[in-house]
């Protein structure tokens, strides 16, 4: 991402090792324990957050700009420590960011080429991390993708395009009205047999989703949750594939 000067907002293990003087912190989670904190009342160097959630609710979360290595408060790359609780950084509610965002106040923030970030900012551009993945793994699910891999970023982004065009397709379709039946439509059942396989071609669809209860958890959405699913296209497909004709005189041995 820097060499492709993108601005980021990134996750940093708590225990991630850095290069530095003995007396210096060497970890994130050394960082964060080394900034100042009483009480509520006197957070020293942390600052409070509001943190508001898809279903209306609320939470106060602490952020500050820590010093480790390279990771400067008003530098080039910040770590950002954002958690529930200062005084014991619990493990499951703190979040150790690295970024390129530039804090407002820092010298290069007039001419850095990335937008500037606060401390909510930041806490608020990686909250929506968590929403975009759940939401990402929830429609391939329900599209019947969950399998298909990717390994490049060029892939992911190309397949995540796919995913999503795919998926709002479908969702409109199921909050539209069905029309009238097209009776000028070709006959999907003709007299031609395929070579292989069952002569009898599957009904075609009347919609194109089904109207069923979801077996997997939906799209997080803040109240109603309509439950909108693809139509299995292998519905009518045989379970067992019909024997064809030997080929060249071999017959398969079967173990």
């Amino acid at each position: 991402m820097r060499e492709a000067h993108l601005p980021y907002v990134v996750h940093l293990k708590p225990h991630r090792g850095t290069w530095a003087p003995a007396d210096q912190p060497h970890t994130p989670i050394d960082a964060a324990q080394a900034l100042a904190w009483q009480d509520a009342e006197h957070p020293g160097a942390w600052t409070p957050v509001e943190r508001h959630f898809r279903d209306g609710h609320t939470e106060t979360w602490w952020a500050a700009d820590a010093t480790l290595g390279g990771w400067q408060p008003h530098g080039v790359c910040r770590l950002v420590v954002a958690t529930t609780d200062p005084g014991t950084l619990p493990e499951r509610a703190t979040w150790y960011l690295a970024t390129n965002l530039p804090h407002p106040d820092a010298p290069h923030a007039a001419t850095s080429a990335h937008p500037l970030a606060d401390l909510t900012e930041t806490v608020r551009l990686y909250g929506l991390r968590p929403w975009i993945e759940q939401s990402y793994k929830q429609i391939t699910d329900e599209l019947g993708w969950a399998d298909f891999q990717v390994r490049s970023d060029t892939a992911i982004r190309h397949h995540q395009t796919l995913v999503n065009c795919a998926f709002s397709f479908c969702w409109d379709q199921w909050f539209t009205p069905p029309g009238p039946l097209d009776t000028t439509a070709p006959d999907p059942c003709t007299d031609d047999r395929p070579e292989r396989g069952p002569g009898q071609a599957p009904p075609a669809p009347t919609s194109l989703l089904a109207q069923g209860i979801a077996r997997r958890p939906l799209l997080a959405h803040p109240r109603h949750h309509p439950a909108p699913l693809v139509a299995s296209l292998d519905r009518h497909r045989p379970t067992t594939r019909t024997p064809g004709p030997d080929r060249h005189g071999h017959h398969r041995q079967t173990p």
